[in-house]
């Protein structure tokens, strides 16, 4: 049986915001079914690895090593960008924060399909755009929140109503950035139980993020990052030590661990 293709796998690739590299000589493997942690300081590099996996960023080519430098998701160099997020969950703090208050839960989770923020006027959603919305809701026990509001949503809710809509295609994987972001303790728990569940249901997970709590237990390999480059991978036990999150991070910390979980301060 033939193996399948990573889900992700850069090569020595460079990808430019404005006249500065943000990545330089990245090369990353992601296995389709893995549970990686990317793990680095703001500034790392982390936003624009994201936009250039989303392909809102593309890698320079590179005369030095042309030949050498190459980019794939799940297999194939070229993408329809529509049809990634079909196969590529994105959950991302950008995107409830342009969602409009009158959108109920249910909208924000059709609006998946339309890579859109709500449903609009052009939108045309069929009975089975409903049915697989609502089973999303309900396969994160948020079906309660099909028909309220977001603006009377907590932060909590409105995170879960996020990620139900990157799971109305089904997809091979979820990706998420900081998704725990200015969430109070309870909804953070709720969130990386979440997470958790998913993990183990057989959805590859990226979590890129630069608080430690966020690494559920499910996740057992982490990337660090820093300056646009990936200073260690490897097992999460290995990574996880607090000479070289104290190095990553540019100051003395002290490490814990509980039920799975680390804990930086």
């Amino acid at each position: 049986m033939e193996a399948k293709p990573p889900l992700l796998e850069l090569r020595n690739i460079r990808v430019m915001r404005g006249q500065t590299p943000a990545l330089d000589d990245f090369s990353l493997r992601i296995g389709a079914d893995e549970h990686v942690a990317i793990l680095g300081p703001n500034g790392c590099g982390k936003s624009t690895l994201i936009k250039t996996i989303t392909r809102e960023c593309y890698p320079v080519v590179r005369e030095d090593v042309r030949d050498d430098s190459t980019m794939t998701i799940l297999g194939e160099e070229s993408w329809d960008v529509f049809s990634l997020r079909a196969r590529l969950g994105i959950v991302s703090n950008d995107l409830m924060a342009s969602v409009t208050g009158d959108a109920n839960g249910r909208d924000v989770v059709l609006s998946g399909f339309f890579s859109s923020i709500s449903i609009f006027s052009n939108h045309t959603v069929d009975p089975w755009h409903r049915q697989l919305a609502d089973a999303a809701l309900q396969q994160l026990g948020i079906s309660h929140l099909a028909d309220r509001p977001v603006c009377e949503m907590s932060s909590g809710e409105a995170r879960r109503v996020l990620i139900a809509r990157a799971l109305v295609h089904n997809p091979r994987a979820l990706l998420f950035d900081e998704p725990c972001n200015s969430l109070d303790l309870a909804a953070q728990h709720t969130v990386r139980q979440a997470m958790r569940t998913l993990a183990t249901s057989g959805i590859g997970i990226i979590l890129v993020t630069h608080e430690l709590a966020d690494i559920v237990p499910e996740i057992q390999r982490v990337v660090l990052m820093s300056r646009g480059r990936i200073v260690a991978d490897g097992p999460k036990e290995e990574m996880l030590q607090v000479e070289r999150l104290s190095q990553l991070f540019g100051v003395k910390v002290d490490l814990g661990r509980r039920d799975g979980y680390y804990h930086l301060w």
